[in-house]
Order: C-alpha cells, then structure tokens, then sequence
C-alpha cells in the first residue's frame, strides 16, 4: 500500500516550482499564456497543500527558507480545516475552469484534466458535513479510528521526519509537541459534534482506537517516544541534554490531557456504539460510499458494478490457484482453507520473537536486492535513491495497515521506506512474502517514486496528489512483473502468493461493496475473507477494519491493476513487433499520478505517436 501524499518529486531545483523545470522537457520550451496560468495555479495549490499538512513539508524537506514557519506546525485539525489538502484545490476549482482549453496542448492538456478531476471530488467530499481528509489524503468518514487522528500519525512522523540539526530545529519541535496537544483538542470537538449527528465508529472499531490511545498516553516523561526522540537526537548532535527534560513537561502537560479527553470521549462512545460496520448507516451514507468509490476507483462504476467484477475475479484466481496448490500436496478442502493450511506450515513462519523479525526482514532486503538487479530488463531507468525496508512502530501496528510506503525526502537524504506491520510473524507466510517486496519497494511503489524523484519537470503539484487505482494499480502490476521477470521461477511457492495477493485484492472489491453498500457484517466480511483468501485471521480482521474506515479504497487496487494491463494488451496489439515494453513503463510511470481515463488518453496518445514514427517513410 502507498502513502499517496508521499509519492513526491523534485525538479531539478525546489526553489522555484512554477515554470522552473518546464525546460527540461521538449513539448515545454514554449510556454503559452494559458499554459502559464495553469501552472501558476498549480503551484498556488501546491503551497497551499503544505500549509494545510506541514508534516508533508517537513517530509519533502521543504520546511526551509520561506516555509520555515511550517517546521513548528502539525496542521489545523479543527472544523475550519477538516478538508486539509483538499481545500486549496476546491479553492481553486473556478480558476481552473477559467483557463481556455484552446491553449493547451499534448501533456498539458493531460494534466489540466488530471487536477481539475481531483478538485471536484474534493469538492464533493464537502457536501458531507462529517467527512474529512486523513493523512493518506483519503476522505473519511470519522476523525477518530484506528487509522485516521493525529495520533496515530504524529508521533513516528515527529521521530523520523523532524530532521534536528541544529537548536532552532529542536525549539520547532516543541512547538510541534504543544501544536500537537491542540491537534488533539480540535479532533475530540469535532468527533464530539459528528456523534450528535450520529456519526460514530462501530464498536469494534472504537475498541483499537482506544488501545491504542491509551499506549500512547501510557508513555510518560523524558522515557516517552515523544520526549525520547528529541533528547537523544538533540544529544547526539551536541545540542545539550534538557531537552528531553522540556519536550516531557509538554508530553505529560497539554499533551497527556489532549490525549485524556479524547479517550473519555470515545470511552463514552463505546458504551452506545453500534456493530454495524456499513457506513451507509451514516447521513448521506450511500451517497457518501458512491462518492468514495468513485474517488478511489477514478470510474463511475456502481457498487453493484463492482461487486460483480470482483466475484468474477475472485472466481478467475481461485481456479488458477486450485493446480499450483495440489502441486504443493494440497488437495483438500476449498482454495481459501488449503491456503489457510499453507499458511500455518510451521516450516513457512518465522520465529515470533524480536530474532525472527529480524530475519525476516534480512530476507525481505534480499528479495529488494534480487528484483532489482533483474530490473532493467524491462526499464530504462533505474533510480538511483536509497530505499529500506523498517518495522511498522510498534506503537500502532495493531490497527496499521499489513504494509505501506513513504518515498523519500526531495533531497534524497531520507530514503523512500517500505514499512512492514510485524505485530505478529503468523501474518507472514514465507511464501507470501516475495510479491509483498514487489508491490511495496521494487518495482513497485518505492521503484515508482524514486523514478519520479530524479525524473524533474514535471510541476510539483502532480508529485503531490495521487489516485488509489493508479498508485495501487501499479504496485499489483509491479507483482506481475515480478512474475514475468522469472522472479518465481525457482520458487513455485512463491508464485502461489502471488495468484493470492491478486486473489484477496479481488476479494477486496467484493467486501467493500458487500460491507457498505450490501449490508455485510463485520463477521460476514472476515468469514469471506477466510474462506477465499486463506488470511490469518488476525490479519482478515484488520484488513476489514481497514476497509470500515477507508471506505472505497480497497477496491481501487485491484480496479487500477486491471485497467493498466488492459492498457498495455492494447498498446502491444496496436503496435505489435515495435511494442516497446520500457518505453511504456515510461509513459505509465514518469507523468506522475492520474485518473484512469487519462492514463488511458496518455497511453493512446503514445501508441499513436510510435505508430505514426513507425510508419513514416
């Protein structure tokens, strides 16, 4: 999975972000006036998303100069500010239809389209009073889950994003701990105004928030995380050593009440909270779910559209996994429970002990180092930017997704980072865990971005906002790859977590649009996911609660997937013998993140383009 907001890029230059690196690229050199518009208020947009996120500025290492002031802010959590990055663009939305499209031309044209669509489903997410926009830039219905609140955010962003380099940098900090304290403040008022309109987590849901509120309010003085980092950083880089001293008078001061008040608030909302996992209970609530998928798909697929898809997927993979499976001496019982059984082979777990995790992660680095030598056989660029593989913090790894990735810094000074949840090794099969490293670092979404971070030219707006079915089409397309490029050759197990992972994202269209549009129970959900998928049972039941408070986001992986490999069978149909394989990684991936009707555009765009070189005389 992809942290959206941090597949960013760098021009060659951050400094100027506007015309400067439109040079770079031919179809730039002459600018016309109305392109000249367009991409000044890209770039108003663009600023205006750092000042809603600061912690993204900080994570592009952008919180210098003219922004420094950013480096001492979390962001507005009140109700003036629950739309976050998706305001500047709703703002902007006049000024964009404003521009004549007669003056835009090939790739401009393409991204004027691009962020016009993005600026009108933020716009639609305002038409519902509760949703707001998390830090993944996903809307969603509560403030306070086990995945959405600056809580279980803020504190690893502080600890790894932060940079403390000198005095100055540790003072931000504190007014970050103390902004953070208010963060919290904001949230619990918000959640307190949506319950009165009825808006409030399932019970089950409620249950992880606040485990893991109180682990993190249970953390106390100069040992705290919070307190911890900045003295042992500020330390380390002979900045004295009261720091920890000062950063835990905020912790167990404002920080630590902030934290109190919001979990008596969700406390008293667990006493009445329903089971009921759809969000179509809500107000609005089917139209919000239509919104939702419509914003992570990029389609207008109906949920029942959907939903069809998905079993005739889920049906197409559980017969190609049937003869791999009996291949392994797996001959009983249905696809899900033969997987299951797999799964649970003690000689396909790691050890669940501190060691374990360890070699686990020793093999994962392996498996990066091995894909990514292989890779220039079907790219021509292979980027130059570090990447790591890091545990999920154990602090939140019980509501956090199984994995994610965070590109790197501007600069290239922080590496882009795959984080792998490892609360429990019985999650991870051996066998699972190749098409995992595919997906998540190389080729997929570390690949992608680091490709886009040395790429430049295009306007940093478009490095800033990403769309599920292109970003997660991508990294299930990267698995493909995986498989294409023999990675699976001399291990056929492993090619069985790969036909899974394709197996259980198809699942996911099925159980999104069965929970919130179908009426699915929770224990429904996860009873489907056990039997066709074959998931540990603990990781099936994040994996719903995930999709509870994500609505419409699992279904955009497996939706974008299909689209870009239908793209490239029609790309390679048109062109036949003179397909060209890296040149359509390069036009899928270096034009940065899109809606899958323009990806579409592009694609065609390219094929015609190669056709008519091809046939020239």
């Amino acid at each position: 999975m992809l942290n959206r907001r941090h597949l960013l890029a760098a021009s060659a230059s951050v400094a100027g972000l506007g015309l400067l690196g439109r040079a770079q690229a031919a179809d730039r050199q002459m600018v016309s006036p109305e392109l000249a518009q367009a991409l000044k208020i890209y770039d108003e947009i663009f600023e205006g998303m750092l000042v809603a996120d600061p912690l993204n500025a900080t994570g592009l290492g952008l919180d210098k100069g003219p922004r420094a002031a950013l480096k001492s802010r979390i962001g507005d959590r009140s109700p003036a500010g629950r739309l976050g990055s998706f305001q500047p663009l709703i703002d902007a939305r006049a000024k964009l239809r404003a521009i004549p499209r007669s003056g835009l031309t090939g790739r401009s044209v393409n991204e004027h389209e691009t962020v016009a669509w993005y600026a009108d489903r933020c716009a639609e997410a305002a038409a519902f009073p509760y949703v707001g926009v998390d830090s993944y830039d996903y809307p969603v219905p509560y403030v306070l889950s086990q995945l959405t609140g600056a809580y279980q955010k803020v504190p690893d962003g502080l600890d790894t994003k932060h940079v403390i380099e000198t005095k100055a940098d540790c003072e931000a900090y504190l007014a970050r701990l103390t902004d953070f304290a208010k963060a919290l403040g904001d949230e619990t008022a918000r959640a307190k105004t949506d319950a009165a309109s009825g808006v409030v987590p399932p019970d089950f849901i409620l249950d992880k928030a606040l485990a893991q509120l109180k682990a993190l309010a249970g953390q106390k003085g100069q040992t705290s995380g919070l307190a911890a980092s900045l003295g042992r950083r500020a330390a380390a880089k002979g900045l004295g050593t009261d720091w920890a001293t000062r950063a835990a008078a905020i912790v167990d001061g404002p920080v630590a009440a902030s934290l109190a008040q919001q979990i008596a608030l969700l406390t008293e909302h667990r006493r009445t909270a329903v089971h009921d996992a759809t969000v179509s209970r809500l107000p609005q609530g089917g139209d919000f779910y239509a919104y939702a998928l419509r914003f992570h798909t990029t389609t207008n697929l109906s949920p029942d559209e959907a939903h069809k898809i998905g079993l005739a997927q889920v049906a197409d993979l559980t017969a190609r996994l049937d003869p791999l499976l009996k291949a392994q001496g797996l001959t009983q019982g249905s696809v899900g429970a033969r997987l299951t059984a797999f799964a649970k082979d003690p000689a396909q777990l790691y050890p669940n002990t501190d060691a374990g995790r360890q070699e686990l992660l020793a093999e994962l680095n392996h498996q990066m180092a091995a894909v990514k030598a292989a890779a220039p056989r079907v790219f021509n660029t292979i980027p130059k930017s570090g990447m790591e593989i890091r545990r999920v913090p154990p602090a939140i790894e019980l509501g956090a997704p199984r994995g994610y990735a965070e590109s790197g810094s501007l600069d290239g000074t922080r590496p882009g980072t795959f984080y792998i949840n490892l609360r429990d090794t019985a999650d991870w099969a051996k066998w699972a865990l190749p098409t995992l490293t595919y997906h998540e670092a190389v080729p997929g979404h570390l690949f992608h971005g680091a490709l886009v971070l040395e790429a430049g030219a295009s306007p940093m707006l478009f490095k800033n906002i990403g769309f599920t079915a292109y970003g997660e089409g991508w990294g299930l397309y990267a698995e493909q790859l995986g498989d294409e490029l023999g990675m699976y050759d001399a291990y056929p197990a492993g090619k069985i977590g790969y036909l899974q992972s394709f197996l259980y994202r198809a699942a996911r269209i099925v159980l999104d649009t069965g929970m919130h549009a179908q009426g699915w129970s929770r224990e429904k959900a996860v009873a489907y996911m056990l039997d066709t998928v074959g998931l540990p049972k603990g990781a099936a039941e994040n994996e719903i609660d995930r999709y509870v408070v994500w609505p419409g986001q699992a279904c955009g992986y497996k939706i974008g997937h299909t689209e870009i490999d239908r793209l490239r069978t029609k790309a390679r149909t048109a062109l036949g013998p003179k397909f060209d394989l890296k040149g359509f990684h390069d036009v899928v991936l270096l034009g940065g993140s899109m809606p899958l009707a323009v990806l579409e555009q592009v694609v065609d765009e390219w094929t015609a383009s190669r056709r008519s070189w091809f046939n020239a005389p």
